[in-house]
């Protein structure tokens, strides 16, 4: 299945699901998205930068090194922080980095009113079909 298949397929299978993306960190590119409603041309085009800051910038990136040299791990493609979820306004935004590609992240964002721990379970059961599409 392609990969714009497979986030549609979330986006209906996530509880109040209104927009899915997924992320490729080494390149910076947002290499798919699926969205219920139309949004900025602005907000898609920093979507991925923005994903890029949250996993590894600096400050993320010497938070994760500290952990690691506190418990004595010397690998260096391990990370600490392999979700994130971000409550705004109105949206509840899920980041789940793929642990097949560790430099790829998976965005959904659903409405305030979803569940989150159904939206979370939902969103983690998802990751296996969009890492199998890309």
């Amino acid at each position: 299945m392609s990969l714009d298949d497979t986030l549609q397929e979330a986006v209906a299978s996530i509880p109040e699901c209104v927009a899915a993306g997924y992320t490729d960190l080494a390149s910076g590119m947002l290499l798919g998205v699926k969205t219920v409603d139309s949004h900025p041309a602005e907000v898609m085009e920093i979507l991925a930068a923005a994903t890029s800051d949250l996993f590894q910038g600096t400050n993320v990136d010497l938070i994760e090194n500290l952990f690691k040299k506190s418990r004595g791990i010397s690998d260096n493609d391990m990370h600490y922080f392999n979700e994130f979820i971000i409550n705004s306004e109105n949206l509840i935004h899920i980041f789940v980095r793929s642990t097949t590609y560790t430099d790829h992240v998976m965005t959904f964002v659903c409405r305030k009113s979803a569940n989150l721990g159904m939206v979370l379970t939902k969103a983690r059961m998802a990751v296996p079909k969009l890492e199998a599409s890309v």
